[in-house]
């Protein structure tokens, strides 16, 4: 039996970017001491997420003029860092939540942006269906349609990461003009069915399984320009990605903050350091410092891409929404880099004593591993690098 989101209730508004960095580490400290429980026996994170959505984090990119905080994408990825190095999982069941605000807010029209905005902001949750399998040629085959009168749609997702707790499913569809449109449907609309059938090693606790629709009836209203929004110059893709490479680089120092009292108290000196203890071996303490630096230098790169998304969205221009992909690819490319060698050294830098199962300390390396097989890293050197070697700007999607 699939549990259904409740109703929002006594959600708070945040008003500010201090206010929501605050928030976030109040809730990461009440995260963390049961993220390996969670990850261990795969429990859904409910509760949690309720806590999450009620403490306005979920709505602090709703603009001013909607009544919201309108934070800057520097702090939303602060945020959703501070969030995952308590929990991965906690961190990216709302990633697709702001990607689909950014859509409506590049595309949809006011009283579109008016209506979705206002209910973010009391606290309700949007997941997604954007991905298909089956299929290798990257066609959306998730049809919008109209049948005596009534608009409905058609299809399978998977990896639909947050919509087993979403209110409402951004859905990306094709339409009667083989035009990509993103349908926000509501969760509970009859004909929509969900599956728990995620079983990645990683990020457990996303619910990241299928949707089908089965001739879900939609209103016109609920459809939002996709495809039109990517041929113009937006920043739904760089700001999507930005919160990537903000997931990775909370679960890679989610892992350094595992290993240094790890080191400090359990393990022990290589004999030939000829040390009492493991925090006094010198190359230990090299491999410690060479963790710490990659993960400033991730961290730093986020918020240089974070800046460069804020430019985007106030001037969204060909220049301004390159130079926005180009930094959040080199941010991503670091992040996936420096949150791998963090989860890897947590075992090398502390021994075999670390990977007994009591401490599931796998985790931080099977959900990175995991989240950084989102979009392939090479292709990220590849838009830095044709760029600098070639003048080529990346292409414009959701996926550099």
């Amino acid at each position: 039996m699939i549990r259904t989101a409740p109703p929002p209730r006594d959600v708070h508004v945040i008003t500010d970017d201090a206010e929501a960095i605050g928030a976030a580490h109040r809730l990461a400290a009440g995260f963390a001491p049961g993220a390996s429980d969670r990850d261990r026996n795969r429990v859904l994170p409910w509760d949690e997420l309720e806590a999450f959505s009620a403490s306005g984090l979920w709505g602090i990119t709703i603009p001013a003029e909607h009544g919201g905080a309108g934070v800057s994408a520097v702090t939303l990825a602060r945020v959703i860092a501070i969030i995952g190095a308590a929990d991965g999982s906690l961190a990216q069941i709302p990633q697709n939540h702001f990607y689909a605000l950014e859509v409506l807010r590049s595309g949809g029209s006011p009283e579109q942006r008016a209506y979705f905005d206002r209910l973010a902001l009391s606290g309700h949750r949007f997941g997604n269906a954007l991905a298909e399998i089956g299929a290798r040629d990257f066609k959306r085959r998730t049809r919008l349609f109209h049948d005596n009168g009534r608009l409905l749609v058609e299809g399978r997702k998977f990896y639909c990461t947050g919509a087993i707790y979403a209110h409402w499913i951004p859905t990306l569809v094709v339409d009667e003009d083989e035009r990509q449109q993103l349908v926000f449907i509501p969760r509970d609309a009859p004909g929509v069915s969900i599956t728990d059938d995620w079983d990645g090693f990683g990020q457990r606790g996303t619910g990241s399984g299928s949707v089908a629709f089965d001739r879900v009836e939609v209103r016109p209203e609920w459809v939002i320009p996709f495809q039109a929004s990517f041929e113009r110059p937006t920043p739904i893709g760089p700001l999507a990605q930005l919160l990537h490479a903000a997931i990775d680089l909370g679960i890679g120092k989610g892992a350094f903050a595992a290993t240094l009292p790890f080191i400090r108290d359990r393990a022990r000196p290589w004999i030939d350091a000829k040390v009492q203890r493991a925090a006094d071996d010198p190359l230990l303490v090299a491999g410690v410092g060479e963790v710490s630096v990659r993960l400033r230098a991730a961290e730093a790169l986020v918020d240089r891409a974070g800046r460069a998304v804020d430019e985007a969205i106030a001037d969204p221009t060909e220049f301004t929404v390159a130079q926005a992909s180009l930094s959040v690819a080199a941010a991503r490319a670091l992040t996936t880099t420096a949150g791998l060698l963090a989860t890897s050294k947590l075992f090398e830098l502390t021994g075999t004593s670390a990977t007994l199962t009591e401490d599931n300390l796998d985790r931080h390396w099977r959900n990175v591993r995991t989240h950084t097989l989102h979009d392939p890293v090479r292709w990220k050197y590849h838009a830095v690098g044709n760029h600098s070697l070639n003048g080529i700007n990346p292409p414009r999607h959701g996926a550099i």
